[in-house]
C-alpha cells in the first residue's frame, strides 16, 4: 500500500488516531485524518484569513479553545459520545483560537525582544 505524501505529513503533522467512525468520506473514500483534525486543519487556513480582518485579543483566543477540551473532555470521560459535526465544528474554533494564541506569542515575543535588546543599545 502505497501513502500520498500529503497523507504522511498529515498523518505526522497532527498525530491523529484516522479511527474510520470518526472521519469523514469522500465519494466512498476515508478522508486522511479525523473530523476534529479536520476541523483544526480548516480553522488554521481560517484563522490565518481572519487575522487580517480581525483582532481578536487573548482571551477570546482561549475561549475559543473551550469547546474542544470540553467536547473532547467530556467524551473521554464517558459523558456521552460526540458526533463528527460537533468535532469538525470545536475543530474549527479551536484551529481559530490556536492561530490568533501564536499570534500572541510572536507579538509578545517581539515586544520583550525590543525592550531586551533596548537595554544593550545605551
Amino acid at each position: 500500500m502505497t501513502k500520498s505524501s500529503f497523507e504522511i505529513i498529515l498523518r505526522y503533522m497532527f498525530f491523529c488516531h484516522r479511527l474510520p467512525d470518526r472521519s469523514f468520506y469522500f465519494r466512498g473514500k476515508k478522508f486522511p485524518m479525523c473530523a476534529r483534525c479536520t476541523g483544526i486543519l480548516v480553522g488554521y487556513f481560517l484563522g490565518v484569513i481572519l487575522l487580517f480582518f480581525y483582532p481578536i485579543n487573548l482571551y477570546f483566543s482561549l475561549i475559543l479553545l473551550l469547546p474542544l477540551s470540553l467536547d473532547g473532555g467530556m467524551q473521554y470521560l464517558g459523558f456521552y459520545t460526540s458526533t463528527n459535526p460537533r468535532r469538525f465544528i470545536t475543530g474549527i474554533l479551536a484551529g481559530i483560537g490556536t492561530i490568533f494564541l501564536l499570534r500572541e506569542a510572536l507579538v509578545l515575543g517581539r515586544y520583550h525582544g525590543e525592550i531586551f535588546w533596548s537595554i544593550f543599545k545605551n
